[in-house]
């Protein structure tokens, strides 16, 4: 087969313990699924989970022991950090059960879904999509995926975000408005999931502005720390 241009390399995460990496395929990001995020955010209770997409090439790559290089994003003067466990699909498919969730899942990170505050907060008020505050270059920073076997009590592990080396977020997984299963659930009723897919699973409270010269540390137990610097 030929193209008319020259298809770019696929996307790829790096395996802990492994040489091969892990493709991504598509980016989904779950909303307000901590309930002190939502009340800082504006909102409170169980409401029911909501979606929103990140294209896979926002991904960047913080290699175990490095730390990434962040581009401060245009168009915006408040770059905000949600630091978040990432949940890798290995097995795909549509309308998964609660119960059978687990064996869909190939492994963990941690990541980071960096938002242009700002971008987001105007179009909220004009009432038009905000993925220009959502899915811009850069805007998913990832560390290595460790596989789910590794971490058997991921669900009830802390999660955290220093920034300069002071806690910005710290909460635990078990938190979660939607746990994993359940936001698996409700996330394949909509899409059909496939291997490759990362879900971002939300943010704990204390999110906040980065600026140029920052160094954001997050992680999650078990898994590699992330780190990036904000350039």
């Amino acid at each position: 087969m030929s193209y008319v241009f020259t298809p770019p390399a696929p996307v790829s995460v790096p395996v802990v313990g492994q040489a091969a990496r892990f493709p991504v395929h598509r980016i989904y990001c779950v909303g307000r699924n901590y309930e002190d995020h939502a009340k800082e955010m504006g909102h409170s209770g169980r409401e029911a989970p909501f979606f929103f997409m990140k294209p896979a090439d926002a991904v960047l790559v913080a290699e175990a022991g490095s730390t990434a290089a962040l581009p401060y994003p245009t168009l915006t003067s408040n770059l905000h950090h949600e630091v978040e466990l990432v949940v890798a699909i290995g097995v795909g498919g549509s309308h998964i059960r609660t119960a059978d969730a687990q064996r869909h899942i190939y492994g963990y990170a941690v990541g980071l879904d960096m938002t242009r505050r700002d971008l987001q907060n105007d179009m909220k008020k004009q009432g038009r999509p905000w993925c220009i505050a959502k899915g811009f270059d850069h805007s998913a920073p990832i560390g290595p995926i460790t596989p789910a076997a590794q971490v058997p009590d991921i669900a009830h592990a802390n999660i955290y975000l220093q920034v300069n080396g002071q806690d910005r977020q710290r909460s635990t997984v078990a938190k979660l408005i939607w746990n994993i299963a359940e936001t698996i659930e409700q996330l394949s009723a909509a899409w059909a999931l496939q291997p490759g897919d990362l879900i971002f699973t939300g943010t704990p409270e204390g999110v906040g502005a980065v600026v140029r010269g920052d160094t954001l540390v997050g992680g999650v137990d078990g898994l590699q720390p992330l780190s990036v610097r904000v350039e």
